[in-house]
């Protein structure tokens, strides 16, 4: 083969070699492709695989076949006893009729705006014809089931399934938050004086109990203490009259002494008596007259 052959032949592989590659196209396992002539749909491929287009004339555009997941922007909504929630939903879809998707909607960003309105405006619909007591319960989910249903109807005609929505997070607004808290606060502070009011109440009830019963224990004692101490002083008089009877003379003998011990030991009183007198009958004839 001749250099001048050689020339010709290579630009003109390459070229052959250009228009293959250009030709040829792949569709992996999570796409589907529509292929477009001049921007008008000519055949939408389903099945992953190796495919042929027109070079120069004919485009692809790859459309995803997996699950997607779609975050909404957050909703106020109004209950039907007009309580305001604030609502954080999120839907998943598919893409189940790529043609009509790319007709209606043209690519995924545009079809995620349009579902987002469509959901947060069936939400508004369906919760808003509902007490707050019911978003709040276990008929959460029968309302979520008839939004989901609600926005495949709408969604269909974008060529787009519906696979589930969900509410993610439904608060009160900052404002309705602040102000249950605060009647919760000042509930729990009024449940907190009523048990500190019923603690005092029960604490002087049990005070008062506790005095009466030791004034009654203590007016029991003194008299039993008393009936102690005169039972104890009759058998004494009883142990002294007795010993009065058995030997007066004694009996009187012991009975000066402790009178003895008494007036005369310490003490600063000075007693004048006469020596004669029945008090020193016991000192016998000493003659003391001044005793101190």
């Amino acid at each position: 083969m001749s250099e001048k052959t050689l020339k010709i032949l290579i630009p003109v592989l390459a070229l052959l070699g250009f228009v293959a590659y250009s030709s040829l196209f792949t569709v992996n396992e999570i796409q589907k492709a529509i292929v477009l002539q001049f921007g008008d749909p000519k055949r939408v491929i389903q099945q992953p695989g190796l495919n042929i287009k027109i070079p120069f004339i004919q485009n692809v555009i790859l459309i995803d076949k997996r699950i997607l997941n779609l975050d909404t922007p957050s909703e106020e909504v109004i209950a039907k006893d007009q309580k305001r929630l604030i609502v954080d939903a999120f839907a998943r879809f598919i893409i189940k009729d790529p043609l009509k998707f790319y007709i209606s909607v043209g690519n995924e960003r545009v079809a995620r705006s349009r579902l987002s309105t469509i959901i947060n405006s069936r939400i508004r619909g369906v919760l808003g014809q509902e007490n707050l007591e019911t978003l709040v319960s276990k008929e959460r989910s029968r309302l979520m089931n008839q939004i989901t249903r609600d926005v495949n109807t709408e969604a269909a005609q974008f060529g787009i399934e519906i696979i589930d929505v969900r509410i993610k997070r439904a608060d009160l607004p900052q404002a309705n938050s602040e102000a249950i808290y605060q009647r919760m606060q000042t509930e729990r502070t009024r449940e907190a004086k009523e048990f500190r009011a019923q603690g005092a109440e029960i604490a002087q009830t049990i005070r008062s109990t506790s005095d009466k019963e030791v004034t009654i224990i203590l007016a029991e004692a003194n008299k039993n203490s008393e009936i102690t101490k005169g039972e104890g002083d009759g058998r004494r008089n009883k142990i002294f009259a007795d010993a009065f009877g058995k030997d007066p003379e004694f009996f009187s003998f012991y009975r000066a002494m402790q009178s003895y011990e008494k007036s005369l030991i310490g003490g600063e009183t000075s007693l004048i008596l006469s020596p004669d007198s029945d008090f020193f009958r016991f000192f016998g004839k000493s003659g003391l007259s001044l005793i101190k």
